[in-house]
């Protein structure tokens, strides 16, 4: 019996060692979806109709914006660029902040441990999924036909759209807390309002924090462009200066842009430093 252990060892070694990279039905499934790849590629260039002349060019057109934005119109920036960043930034942050309490009560809905009913999590899904599916340049067109173009219009195009992100993963932060000090409320008689601030709040608060400031870093960036749609703030700002041709003035939108979204990233990153 001893003897007779070690080659069924060996060959049980050496069965291990045998592999073969692809089988038959891998390697069709794969040439499959490589061919699926190149028809959509061909079939996309075919689509959009792609002019070679004007790919030619692009460089050259490129140069000579850019050589068009400068020298920078820096006295533009009092008269009408510095309102129009306050204007984003307001955007920004009432947009995030009527996000966050909608946002609060359909991640409640949506968390299994909070809502037991399936109907009440299927509803809650839905309006996250809704809500994160459309753009927001696209709810910014639909509040400008409704309430008129304006910073109105664009800070509920923020709020809306950011519903789904920040009720996504505040529910996951709902549902990852632990069981214990629920258990433990539950077991003394406390009210569900009590168990849901001295048992859930204390572990979802960080998580919380951090992804009210995350979304109003992004929220930043898309309230700076709302305005090509009617949304106010930056993008107006823009907007006006591309269709003038004043190309000087378009430089110093994309200046403050471009700094206004690196700052916010900067603050944004200490805070959750901070929080976290």
């Amino acid at each position: 019996m001893s003897a007779a252990s070690p080659p069924s060892s060996a060959s049980a070694q050496g069965e291990l060692r045998r592999w073969q990279r692809f089988t038959p039905a891998e390697r069709i499934m794969r040439s499959g979806f490589y061919l699926i790849v190149l028809i959509a590629i061909v079939w996309s260039l075919q689509t959009i109709e792609i002019i070679p002349e004007f790919l030619y060019d692009a460089p050259q057109q490129t140069a000579d914006l850019f050589v068009r934005m400068w020298p920078i119109d820096w006295s533009w920036y009092p008269k009408v660029v510095h309102e129009a960043l306050l204007e984003t930034l307001h955007t920004a942050t009432l947009g995030t902040l009527l996000a966050v309490a909608m946002a609060s009560g359909v991640a409640l809905l949506v968390a299994r441990n909070i809502t037991r009913s399936v109907v009440l999590n299927m509803i809650g899904r839905f309006i996250l999924v809704a809500t994160r599916s459309v753009h927001a340049k696209v709810w910014a067109l639909f509040f400008v036909a409704v309430f008129g173009p304006g910073a109105l219009a664009g800070t509920l195009a923020i709020a809306v759209h950011s519903i789904g992100f920040t009720g996504k993963f505040l529910s996951e932060a709902i549902e990852e807390a632990r069981v214990g000090p629920i258990e433990a409320l539950t077991a003394t008689g406390a009210p569900r309002l009590s168990i849901l601030l001295k048992g859930y709040w204390p572990q979802v608060k960080p998580a919380f924090l951090s992804i009210a400031v995350f979304r109003w870093d992004i929220n930043v960036r898309e309230s700076a462009v709302l305005g090509l749609v009617g949304g106010g703030g930056l993008g107006m700002a823009l907007d006006t200066a591309l269709s003038n041709l004043y190309w000087d003035q378009v430089g110093l939108v994309l200046v403050v842009i471009f700094a206004i979204v690196i700052i916010a990233e900067v603050v944004t990153s200490w805070l959750r430093t901070r929080m976290i």
